[in-house]
């Protein structure tokens, strides 16, 4: 692929239109040299140029001192000794340049030099061009993992924007003196596309083509995938018709890559006609090609394609594998056919297709969807046979199947039997089981497993603590919900809203208001601010127990240090004295919060309005 004499004319062409770097006292300064000119990825250190090597010396000097550099440099393998390092403050980009060229020879040494440079020098800044030099001699030297790792480091200093007058131009204006190879440019779109910068990976592709270079089909392929996953599928059109124009032979990668984009469109009735075009293009589509396209057809809804199509591979000689029966298992549960998906289970077994964790998982979820225990553990069982472990997703579908079945207490049986064969709960499953038992009211079951997740060696989360709080609270269990509150601070983890909002609403349902406003006042103490609930249910408590005096004493509290102004629990005092017949001190109230700043409204004026005419009719 190297061609020096084709190479040479092309980069001769290319510099005439993108000069190399010029130091800054020779670029020219007319109108069209500006426009063309470049400036380096890397500004030029803020120490002064008078600093560099070159202006201490005459320039008949400074190629001695670059060359007594690189000759103790490659005696000492790339290290600079204790009587080079008196070079240092004069070390610049020029320099450097000059030492990488005449270390080229021997890349170990050159990489060595420019490793120690840039992570042991702080105030020495390599430019884009030092860096462009060092990667063409790693190429060159065909160490391809090192310079494609100072390509992404290069990448990296460049701003988002048009690689053409970057990392490309750069590449290029380096190459003279330079040993190089023009793999790099496919090797400059690989990177860009590890970096997620497809687009820009595009605009290389473009210029690789424009001056005369013709990329590897892995570089092309490495393009369109990146630009599918970009979600720029336009462009991957561009770049497969560049592909046919300029001679790059696609294989099966490059339209297993395109059947993706065709999918990813959403036009399912293209995907048939694309297929025509791969056969009549000499393609034949292999089973991952099969695979996507079944894919597709199931992921809308089109189980009568994606079954002949699995027919075709069979008459085409392309034997379905583990993937195809997986989306096909997959498609039927989700239309909630998951009898005939166990039988295409049972098909792919006999026909010598082992199955693993994922096609058993989707008929598990499958049929617990459906409320059947009984076939789902007989799954599970099967699979354990068969030397597989369940994973989270298979306990999660488990947990959803015998909730909805009411058969929670027995799945605990069956965790504690998963345990004993050497199964390890997860996080994840605890919480999707504890949270589900208080779903239930069930928080003493939920809290006995909360203890055994504490002897495996894991630590709850506030969601887990208050889903059990609340539950606890739901069932009246007020003195297990406030230990709970107190384990929680114990352990680091601070009771937040919702916690104190559950304990609050559930003390005050029990006419233990005082308890709750003791909560509400630790609950401020600790940072947090109460909000309209948690006033609403102190004030509605109080007046449940008749306390009136301490529930204004508290709508004047939230108002004052909160300027909390629910009106809705101003109502209820104002209609708790209007029902009695108070109507003069439900105005005298009324009188005081609006000093406050509550404003009546239509429940207001209402309560008020009835009050009065209760008062009338009594007298």
């Amino acid at each position: 692929m190297h061609r020096n004499s084709i190479t040479s004319i092309r980069l001769i062409l290319l510099k005439s239109i993108h000069p190399p770097f010029l130091p800054a006292s020779t670029t020219p300064t007319n109108s069209l040299t500006s426009t063309t000119s470049f400036s380096s990825l890397q500004p030029q250190p803020k120490t002064p140029t008078s600093t560099y090597l070159s202006s201490f010396l005459s320039p008949t000097q400074t190629p001695n001192i670059v060359t007594l550099i690189s000759s103790s440099l490659k005696q000492n393998n790339g290290i600079f000794s204790p009587h080079d390092k008196q070079f240092l403050p004069q070390l610049g980009p020029p320099e450097i340049s000059k030492i990488l060229l005449r270390c080229q020879s021997d890349p170990p040494t050159a990489s060595s030099f420019f490793n120690w440079v840039i992570k042991s020098q702080p105030s020495i800044k390599p430019t884009s061009q030092n860096y462009c030099i060092f990667i063409h001699i790693l190429t060159w030297s065909r160490n391809f993992a090192g310079a494609m790792k100072s390509l992404s480091e290069l990448i990296g200093l460049h701003p988002i924007g048009n690689p053409v007058d970057g990392v490309f131009r750069d590449l290029v204006s380096s190459t003279d003196g330079c040993n190089w190879d023009p793999v790099i440019f496919d090797m400059l779109i690989k990177a860009y596309v590890k970096n997620r910068r497809a687009r820009e990976g595009f605009e290389v592709f473009r210029k690789t083509v424009e001056i005369g270079f013709v990329p590897d089909v892995s570089a092309c392929n490495c393009l369109l995938n990146g630009l599918l996953r970009a979600g720029l599928s336009n462009l991957c059109w561009v770049v497969y018709e560049e592909m046919g124009r300029i001679g790059v032979g696609p294989n099966s990668y490059t339209f297993n890559i395109l059947t993706r984009v065709v999918c990813k469109d959403g036009d399912v009735d293209k995907v048939g006609e694309f297929l025509e075009k791969m056969e009549e293009d000499g393609f034949d589509p292999d089973a991952v090609t099969y695979n996507i396209l079944i894919d597709t057809y199931c992921r809308n809804r089109r189980l009568g394609n994606a079954f002949y199509l699995y027919k075709i591979m069979y008459r085409r000689g392309v034997p379905p594998d583990l993937v195809t029966y997986t989306i096909l298992v997959n498609g039927l549960c989700k239309e909630g056919k998951v009898k005939e998906a166990h039988q295409l289970f049972h098909r792919m077994v006999h026909r010598g297709l082992n199955p693993d964790n994922v096609v058993y998982n989707f008929l598990i979820s499958g049929y617990c969807k459906e409320g059947k225990l009984r076939e789902s553990r007989s799954l599970l069982d099967e699979m354990i046979q068969n030397g597989l472990m369940p994973d989270t997703f298979t306990l999660v579908a488990l947990v959803e199947g015998y909730k909805k079945g009411g058969r929670l207490l027995s799945f605990l049986n069956l965790v504690a039997h998963l345990q004993r064969l050497g199964f390890s709960i997860s996080v994840e499953i605890y919480s999707n089981i504890i949270k589900a038992l208080c779903e239930e009211n069930k928080p003493n079951a939920a809290k006995n497993l909360l203890d055994r997740m504490f002897q495996d060696g894991h630590a709850p989360n506030l969601e887990i603590y208050n889903a059990l709080i609340e539950a606890f609270c739901t069932c009246n269990g007020e003195m297990e919900a406030v230990g709970l509150k107190d384990e929680m601070i114990d352990k680091g983890i601070r009771p937040d809203l919702a916690t104190y909002r559950a304990l609050i609403a559930c003390l005050c349902g029990l006419s233990r208001s005082i308890d709750g406003e003791c909560l509400m006042r630790e609950m401020v103490e600790s940072g947090l601010v109460p909000d309209s609930v948690i006033c609403a249910v102190l004030i509605n408590g109080y007046c449940k127990e008749r306390d009136f005096k301490k529930a204004e004493s508290l709508l004047c509290y939230f108002a004052e240090k909160f300027h909390l102004y629910d009106i809705a629990s101003y109502n209820v005092i104002i209609k708790v004295y209007c029902d009695e017949g108070s109507v003069a001190k439900s105005l005298e109230l009324q009188d005081r919060m609006l000093k406050l700043g509550y404003v009546p409204n239509s429940q207001t004026c209402k309560s008020l309005i009835d009050g009065l005419l209760r008062s009338r009719g009594r007298g």
